[in-house]
């Protein structure tokens, strides 16, 4: 477990020294979901009672998403895995005395991590300092945010499982470029990165809601809106639970094939 611990560290203390890329999120970030919220602001004026959720819930909604980007976005996979792969460069991991999916899943958490505390804190400041109905909201009570910090962890976990599923099925092709434009595409849209959840039609939404990818950012930020209620919250936190233990499971039994049959050419 040390080992693990000080690949985590080293990747944390690496990701907190881009600190003008951090900024250049932070802006695109902020101006992103002012411009969501425009536009959800627009639809909400001619009907608002046929929305699921309220404007408030939707507005902090976005601000969590976009504040939280670099926890849930499937797009910040790691080149250089893909790129070891591809090029052989792997074999120096496999050398190493190493759990290759615990290193690697040890490397993307600390990423997102030190990502996201860099633009997290400036963008929620900004989003609390707006007026209504553009600022974001507190949660409704002390309980439903510590279920929404819960929430976000066991989110975050998740989608960096699924990313390690990615990663490993590139063990098995020429090149890994279609599989990430293929899970990339589906992802955005079935996890709620493009539009939340609650807005899709009501079949579509109870089966997208069984799938892994709801239960990566969409739990967590509908807990901290109000729509999902702590009454109702048990099955949510459940099935997230439930996808990530089937998902490591899953990855780790294609890395243990893939160590196996890895043939690396050149030399």
């Amino acid at each position: 477990m040390k080992k693990y611990l000080s690949f985590f560290r080293l990747r944390f203390a690496l990701g907190l020294q881009y600190r003008t890329a951090a900024l250049a999120g932070i802006a695109t970030q902020f101006f992103w979901g002012f411009m969501e919220i425009m536009v959800f602001m627009t639809l909400y004026e001619e009907q608002a009672e046929r929305f699921p959720i309220t404007l408030s819930a939707t507005v902090s909604y976005i601000w969590l998403q976009q504040a939280f980007l670099a926890f849930f976005n499937t797009w910040g996979v790691e080149i250089e895995i893909f790129d070891s792969i591809v090029n052989g460069n792997v074999s120096y991991e496999l050398c190493r005395p190493i759990n290759l999916y615990n290193m690697w899943f040890s490397r993307n958490i600390a990423n997102r991590m030190s990502s996201c505390i860099l633009r997290c804190i400036p963008i929620l400041i900004l989003a609390f300092m707006l007026p209504e109905p553009y600022g974001i909201s507190l949660p409704n009570s002390l309980g439903t945010f510590c279920l929404f910090i819960v929430t976000l962890f066991l989110g975050l976990c998740v989608t960096v499982a699924f990313c390690m599923l990615i990663y490993m099925l590139a063990f098995f092709t020429i090149s890994p470029q279609g599989l990430r434009v293929l899970f990339i595409s589906i992802v955005e849209f079935l996890s709620g990165g493009i539009i939340p959840l609650a807005f899709l039609p009501d079949g579509l939404r109870q089966v997208v809601y069984l799938l892994p990818f709801a239960s990566m950012q969409n739990v967590a930020l509908s807990i901290y809106g109000g729509s999902v209620g702590l009454d109702e919250v048990i099955k949510p936190v459940c099935l997230q639970l439930f996808w990530l233990i089937t998902i490591i499971a899953i990855g780790k039994s294609l890395c243990s094939v893939a160590q196996r049959k890895v043939c690396v050419q050149g030399g």
